[in-house]
């Protein structure tokens, strides 16, 4: 499925967490299947939490986040000196 039809997944409702992107218009966040990602769950993990999940769906949060992260730009706090 290429990445654009993948993000078709990811909505945002104003009236579910304060307009945050979903999932498929449900109330599961998108930053909250990159949490547990992150925290080490695997995507069966999910996909046993949350029955009506589809691994596509785990894949648009990536793509998501993927593209959020490719338009930030990280300036850092200081520079180490070559003392």
């Amino acid at each position: 499925m290429d990445e654009q039809k993948l993000l078709e997944r990811i909505t945002i409702d104003p009236k579910i967490y304060g307009g945050k992107p979903i999932i498929r218009g449900r109330r599961l966040a998108v930053e909250h299947v990159l949490g547990m990602l992150a925290a080490g769950d695997h995507t069966t993990d999910l996909l046993d939490a949350y029955p009506w999940l589809e691994p596509a769906d785990i894949q648009a949060c990536l793509v998501y986040a993927r593209r959020l992260v490719a338009h930030e730009r990280v300036e850092p706090l200081f520079m180490e000196s070559g003392a």
